[in-house]
């Protein structure tokens, strides 16, 4: 009995053995990862494994895996346009490692190959690309900016075996002088556009004035001419007109009785 209980301690020891080398000797890749095998006697690898479950000599080997997937990460910048202003930018880039380039980015680079390449080329680039505008070129023109930026950093981040997935520039910012430059430039436009206001409604009013005067002088010179030619009549003739206006504005009124001259009227007084 004693000796069947030992067999089966040996077993088991066995088993685990084996079972901790098996399972020392398997290593599994995620999906959207890539490994690179790192081998104690002849460095790394130059085949890259795939996604699922790979082999290894354990002790001997070693995987260091790699995310492949797009990831996002955002570099603040600050910097200088081309009239000395400075601005202040946050890029934001989704970026990737070349699978087949992962061996050299490992040797050459490191593990965090986006901590050390990004921000350098990022800053590199985006006050290369700055310096070439105004900074009312960089508000009106950003698009161009953008793009002229994306194709610059691509090509500089590809010599480093990375793939830019998509380059935006989401925060674009001067400094307090310049901002205060053109709130004073807003104030003085808007005076200049209340003082031509009120120049032209000057000129207007001038206008109105002469053409009044003009109407007045013509209006007077035909009265003149008129009594010339019609003498007294047209003084009566004013005359009666008046007259008919004011007995029709009188005979509309209740508080008003008109008493014809010449004619007697009985009142009807109280005894």
């Amino acid at each position: 009995m004693a000796k069947l209980f030992e067999s089966i301690g040996k077993l088991g020891l066995a088993l685990a053995v084996g079972g901790g080398v098996v399972n020392s000797a398997l290593f599994n890749v995620d999906a959207g990862h890539r490994a690179v095998i790192f081998d104690r006697f002849r460095g790394v690898q130059d085949a890259v494994v795939g996604e699922g479950t790979h082999f290894l000599i354990p002790w001997v080997q070693k995987p260091i895996i790699f995310d492949c997937r797009s990831r996002p990460r955002n570099v603040p910048v600050i910097t200088g346009s081309k009239d000395l202003q400075n601005v202040n930018i946050t890029l934001r880039i989704l970026f990737r490692p070349v699978t087949s380039q992962l061996p050299r980015i490992f040797t050459s680079i490191g593990e965090d190959y986006d901590e050390r390449v990004l921000p350098s080329i990022t800053t590199e680039v985006l006050k290369a690309v700055v310096a070439r505008f105004d900074a009312g070129e960089l508000i009106t023109q950003r698009e161009l900016v953008s793009r002229q930026v994306s194709e610059d950093l691509t090509e500089r981040a590809s010599t480093f075996g990375l793939i830019l997935d998509d380059v935006s520039l989401t925060h674009l910012t001067f400094g307090k002088e310049f901002t205060e430059a053109v709130e004073m430039k807003q104030v003085a436009q808007q005076e200049a556009e209340r003082a031509r206001f009120v120049v032209e409604k000057a000129e207007q009013q001038k206008q109105a004035a002469i053409i009044s005067a003009e109407g007045d002088s013509q209006a007077a010179l035909l009265i003149a001419n008129s009594l010339m030619e019609a003498g007294d009549g047209l003084v009566e003739l004013r005359k009666l007109e008046a007259a008919e206006d004011i007995a029709f504005q009188l005979s509309r009124s209740r508080n008003v009785t008109y008493l014809p001259s010449g004619q007697g009227t009985l009142l009807q007084l109280p005894q």
